[in-house]
């Protein structure tokens, strides 16, 4: 009995085949846990495609991948000196955004990160009169620009890659290849259209692998299923049953993901309203399930426990059967499935 992530996988390739049509030149991007695929089968999909450049997290994540892509490799976390050494293969690209880090990967290919509005990492304009010296001993393949997903200051995405290419070339670098992050398929046409002698690479991982949702699907198997009146003590914390109802054990807990949830950015009053609410039940142990059963979401009955959870369906539902599977709604980059089924 397991938690199986389902595959639609003709839909789902069908989909990598739509947007790699519209963005010529993709990169995949295969980082984390292989946004709930695993490395070894998106670098599996990745050459399906007939890419020549797989984009990885770290080295840590290129030395893994290396032995399932024939390709190149691009690091997308920024070289550091003193970071610890992984041996890796000279197809191994590396990104650097400092003139320290251009300095310490002396005969390295490299991809220079430029700082954008994200201002996460990047070297800054004022660095590019000391960029001509630093890349004179390393092979560089190209610069690169990580943008924002959201502008709520109604900027252009396009104008802020122009404005660097446009200081790039002032300071007369080498701008054969820009790779770029978060752009539509429309504003990457733009700019190849205004600067053909540049290649654009749109770095492409949730909208590649995630973009259909009906094309994937987690199912949890229902392992055991007790019948409880209200007031009969449960689980590990000896809880009164609020109700009759079933106590369903289902395959799925916290080593697979199960209760795991990224911080999420939320806008407006609604959104905001619901997380307030979600918060106060949760102060009385009201925490509701990814898993869902006779059309609706369900309530865990306790916390999830590492590879099960415990969830409480009440008496007016139909009753689950050892063997079912309940459909989760998990997501996908904080997920470990315990077997993959194409169908």
């Amino acid at each position: 009995m397991a938690l199986t992530l389902y595959v639609d996988t003709a839909r789902w390739r069908a989909h990598h085949k739509h947007v790699q049509d519209q963005f010529p030149g993709l990169v995949p991007v295969c980082k984390g846990n292989g946004y709930g695929f695993g490395h070894e089968r998106l670098a599996e999909e990745a050459t399906r495609l007939g890419s020549d450049i797989l984009a990885v997290g770290t080295t840590y994540e290129a030395a893994r991948i290396k032995d399932f892509f024939g390709g190149d490799l691009l690091v997308l976390t920024p070289y550091r000196r003193g970071e610890e050494p992984v041996p890796l293969p000279d197809r191994v690209i590396r990104s650097v955004s400092s003139i320290d880090g251009v300095y310490g990967l002396v005969g390295a290919r490299v991809v220079i990160e430029v700082m954008s509005s994200m201002k996460r990492h990047g070297i800054s304009e004022q660095d590019l009169a000391q960029l001509h010296a630093a890349i004179e001993n390393v092979r560089l393949e190209g610069f690169a620009i990580h943008l924002p997903l959201d502008r709520t200051d109604g900027s252009d995405a396009v104008e802020e890659v122009i404005g660097w290419m446009d200081r790039l070339r002032a300071a007369r670098l080498p701008l054969h290849t820009m790779f770029v992050s978060h752009l539509k398929a429309d504003e990457l046409a733009r700019l190849q259209q205004q600067f053909p002698q540049t290649r654009f690479r749109a770095r492409i991982g949730t909208r590649l692998w995630l973009g259909d949702h009906e094309a994937t699907e987690y199912r949890g198997a229902v392992l055991d299923v007790t019948r409880v009146a209200k007031g009969e003590r449960f689980g590990y914390r000896q809880q009164k049953a609020a109700s009759d109802g079933f106590l369903v054990v289902v395959a799925g807990g916290t080593s697979h993901g199960v209760g795991l949830e990224a911080p999420k950015a939320l806008h407006g009053v609604m959104p905001r309203a619901k997380g307030v609410a979600r918060a106060g039940l949760a102060t009385v142990n009201r925490n509701l399930s990814p898993f869902v059963w006779g059309g609706k979401q369900r309530w865990f009955a306790e916390p999830p426990h590492m590879q099960v959870s415990i969830l409480f369906v009440p008496s007016d539902a139909p009753e689950p059967k050892v063997g079912e599977e309940l459909v989760a709604h998990l997501r996908h980059t904080t997920t470990q499935f315990d077997r993959l089924m194409d169908r």
